[in-house]
């Protein structure tokens, strides 16, 4: 987590030198916050995530539509949280680019997003820079989009799905490990940069990988992954072994 901190830290005094801004934020005491947002009516619902810089997590189990708790100590990283008429948007202000944080080596962003299970959900994920783990298996999935910037990314798709789901990942310099089911049928099509892909339990034909169940289940994964720089490891996931 420090070497990702001193990253950001370093890419952001850059873009500072370059543009020769000066920041006037400095951190602050620390901020812990929870929130939470009830579904209402809506039978389904679209879920943007936008995150600048820090740690992000997501995962399902909420009870409501969200559960969130957020930590910083900046004050202008304090969240955003709104939602209407099934559109539900989490973002950082000033995420693009980083602005808000030119300058300020020390800071502390970190997000804990725990989403609802049982709603139809097109899902939204921009991040910038740093770390993120996002465990979206069970999730009740209709569309996904991924977009990261730099650093460390666990995107972990294992376990069953219920339909077939097109799912889109777009990262820059990253270091990045996507978990694929082994019971559900996954095609993966990479466009790399100069990146390293190590696949070794898909088969590979051209820039396309796919697991041992693809073709023979009901339901499969479609994903167009981009790579810029860095590695890209796709794991499949064993089911776990259940007795009775």
């Amino acid at each position: 987590m420090k070497k990702i901190r001193l990253f950001i830290a370093l890419m952001l005094t850059g873009v500072l030198l370059l543009t020769g801004c000066n920041s006037n934020l400095s951190v602050g005491e620390l901020q812990n916050e929870s929130q939470s947002v009830k579904l209402g009516d809506a039978e389904s619902v679209t879920v943007e995530i936008e995150f600048g810089a820090g740690d992000l997590q997501v995962s399902g189990g909420a009870a409501d539509l969200l559960e969130a708790d957020f930590t910083y100590n900046v004050a202008r990283l304090k969240p955003e949280v709104e939602y209407k008429n099934g559109d539900l948007t989490v973002k950082q202000p000033e995420t693009k680019g980083f602005p808000v944080l030119l300058g300020i080596g020390d800071f502390r962003n970190e997000w804990d997003l725990r989403l609802s299970n049982d709603v139809p959900m097109d899902l939204r994920v921009n991040m910038g820079a740093g770390t993120n783990d996002l465990k979206l298996a069970g999730l009740s999935l209709t569309r996904l989009d991924i977009n990261l910037g730099a650093g460390k990314s666990t995107v972990d798709l294992s376990g069953d799905w219920a339909r077939d789901l097109d799912i889109t990942i777009d990262s820059g310099a990253a270091d990045m490990t996507v978990r694929l089911p082994s019971q559900i049928g996954v095609q993966v099509e990479v466009e790399a940069g100069p990146v390293k892909v190590v696949a070794s339990s898909l088969t590979k034909e051209g820039n396309v990988y796919t697991n041992s169940a693809y073709g023979a289940s009901d339901v499969t994964l479609q994903i167009n992954l981009k790579a810029g720089v860095g590695r890209v490891r796709l794991e499949v996931k064993e089911a776990a072994v259940t007795t009775d």
